[in-house]
């Protein structure tokens, strides 16, 4: 029997390589101009479908905080139990919360509003290995993309602040779009704030003493984030936020 699973893994594992292969290959190929017309001109249609979809269901939700995270974290993780709980105190305070849409992190977000009683919203996204919407979801606030600049968009346009829990690369490449995005001013700022001094502490160590120390960043944009450990402080950090603008979440 376990030579039989051996078996299966070992296949599966070659079928994987096989196909990154023929990823690379077909991404070197030369095409032709019926090839580009037929296929990038109608991937634009594609595109223009998920963005006006997204548009016409998120215009609606109100105002939002977003909650990324692994989408490997199990239920009985500490990380699962502060994001629902995260969620929880953001929908008592008046926020809807929108995640990824899938396991984990994201699932947390999910069931922590709706244990809330407010508005939980995934933007799920199609994955080689199928990601399915979290059962936490509301009905009518999941919408599934294709293109993951599009679900990005979708994001920093209907987020009112960006919660980050622990995560790996999914996560930091939506920290980090969102802080370059502040930085070189393209969308006004907003608050994000990153949950776990331990688990960023690595994180932060190099953006000290690597990138401010040569340069890279200014001293002043880390500010740009906050680093808390519970739920209330991260919240917190959202409410003092639009405070000084006199702003509450129903702006």
């Amino acid at each position: 029997m376990a030579s039989k699973a051996k078996k299966k893994k070992s296949i599966e594992e070659l079928d994987q390589v096989l196909e990154n292969e023929h990823r690379i290959r077909k991404a070197f190929k030369d095409k032709d101009w019926a090839e580009i017309k037929s296929s990038d001109s109608w991937m634009i249609f594609k595109v223009m479908s998920e963005c006006v979809e997204g548009f016409e269901k998120l215009a609606k939700i109100g105002p939002c905080v977003t909650i990324f995270g692994s989408a490997r974290v199990k239920p009985d993780h500490k990380y699962y139990r502060i994001a629902e709980d995260i969620a929880a105190e953001l929908v008592n305070h008046g926020y809807g919360v929108i995640t990824g849409g899938g396991p984990g992190i994201m699932e947390a977000g999910n069931k922590g509003a709706r244990r809330a009683g407010g508005k939980s919203v995934g933007l799920n996204i199609f994955l080689p290995h199928e990601q399915k919407g979290n059962p936490y979801i509301d009905p009518d606030k999941l919408i599934t993309f294709d293109y993951f600049f599009v679900r990005k968009l979708m994001f920093v346009k209907y987020s009112q602040g960006f919660i980050i829990m622990p995560g790996g690369f999914g996560t930091l490449d939506e920290l980090t779009e969102a802080l370059t995005l502040i930085q070189t001013k393209k969308i006004g700022r907003f608050p994000i704030v990153m949950v776990g001094k331990k688990f960023w502490a690595g994180w932060m160590k190099w953006v000290e003493d690597v990138l401010v120390e040569e340069k890279m960043v200014s001293p002043e944009d880390l500010e740009l984030f906050s680093l808390v450990d519970t739920p209330a402080e991260a919240v917190k950090v959202i409410d003092e936020f639009y405070a000084r603008y006199l702003l509450s979440p129903n702006f």
